[in-house]
């Protein structure tokens, strides 16, 4: 069984939506896994090595990831060289079409693929990872379903 962890930081409740949606593509995929969701801050970056997928959503704040997520990100270098061969993902919201989704997530993949992870695009849809802007739409839940569905897939595949 696999094991993927959905951590991430909603200050209005937009980013938890989609990790919720994420979560539940991971969920209802067709791979043996096994999935926690949680907020950034409660996630103990010390069980990472305990996953084979990490999907980190954030809101995009100044075309970067929020604070939180950064810090997390920041406090995983004690396991620089444990997470090689893992799977990584990122999805983002933010309050402007064009307002840095893109950037957040590419952001938040380069930080993931320092630490060796494998990431999968999408030739469909959002190429990099989800994104919504503003309030989340039915199309947008279903993108972030997908991207679930796809990661853990993948995840089986590659760590499986």
């Amino acid at each position: 069984m696999i094991r993927v962890l959905v951590g991430y930081y909603s200050r209005t409740g937009t980013t938890e939506k989609m990790a919720e949606k994420v979560t539940e593509g991971v969920r209802n995929s067709d791979a043996d896994v096994e999935v926690d969701l949680k907020e950034i801050t409660e996630v103990d970056v010390e069980t990472l090595p305990d996953y084979d997928a990490v999907i980190l959503g954030s809101p995009t704040y100044y075309g970067l990831p929020a604070a939180e997520v950064k810090k997390f990100l920041d406090e995983s270098v004690t396991h620089h060289g444990d997470l090689d061969g893992m799977v990584g993902g990122a999805f983002s919201s933010s309050s402007n079409k064009a307002g840095g989704n893109e950037s957040t997530i590419l952001a938040l993949l380069e930080a993931l693929l320092i630490h060796g992870m494998a990431v999968r695009g999408d030739p469909e849809g959002d190429h990099y990872g989800p994104v919504v802007v503003g309030e989340p739409e039915d199309g947008d839940l279903e993108q972030c379903k997908r991207y679930g569905d796809r990661l853990a897939k993948f995840t089986e595949l590659v760590c499986g």
